[in-house]
């Protein structure tokens, strides 16, 4: 178990126990990364900290039945995603990535990685290409389908492992990989033209 599952083990044994004080760090935590996925299933920035805040609700009212058989986060990713796709229903909305999911970075929170990767050059013109890849990537993956769109965001935005995807997704090991791989080829044919690579080819 990791430092950061540890943590979060002993804060969720003192909530169950009443704690309120130790559930609330545990949303201190965590509210900017579950606001950040819930912005990338939801166009309105306005239901994203309503939708974040039922998240928490529901996971404070659920956390008798967590037995840490994963880690508090991706169990809390899971109400999250979950929560997100009930409120789209309910108001009949279309899931829609933010166009600067990719690229845009918060305070005291690392860089993607695609703008890590696409933010080495200096020069005026390597940063032109980088926005216009970042901003083809985009594209790409807002025209997935919700299924592609949340395993590749979950994967190469959120970080998680193929394993805790699975786990938030609440499906098998292989769907989940099945998802990142068709995910990935849909946003390289959309890259290749820009980047002169071959089918077959990542960029």
């Amino acid at each position: 178990m990791t430092d950061q599952a540890d943590a979060d083990a002993l804060l969720v044994d003192r909530a169950k126990r009443g704690e309120v004080s130790a559930f609330e760090m545990l949303v201190v935590k965590y509210q900017r990364r579950i606001e950040r996925l819930i912005s990338r299933m939801v166009r309105d920035a306005d239901l994203v900290q309503d939708i974040a805040q039922e998240t928490f609700i529901r996971a404070y009212r659920a956390l008798p039945q967590f037995r840490g058989d994963s880690a508090f986060y991706t169990w809390l990713y899971r109400i999250a995603v979950n929560t997100a796709k009930k409120a789209l229903v309910e108001r009949k909305r279309d899931p829609l990535v933010n166009e600067s999911s990719l690229v845009s970075t918060e305070d005291g929170e690392e860089p993607s990685r695609v703008e890590n990767e696409l933010s080495d050059g200096s020069t005026p013109e390597s940063l032109l290409a980088s926005k216009e890849i970042a901003a083809t990537v985009n594209a790409a993956i807002d025209a997935l389908s919700e299924d592609l769109r949340q395993a590749i965001v979950l994967r190469e935005i959120e970080g998680l492992s193929y394993e805790e995807i699975a786990d938030v997704m609440n499906c098998p090991i292989g769907t989940v990989r099945s998802r990142i791989f068709r995910a990935r080829e849909a946003i390289a044919s959309k890259l290749r033209p820009l980047l002169g690579t071959r089918e077959g080819e990542r960029w």
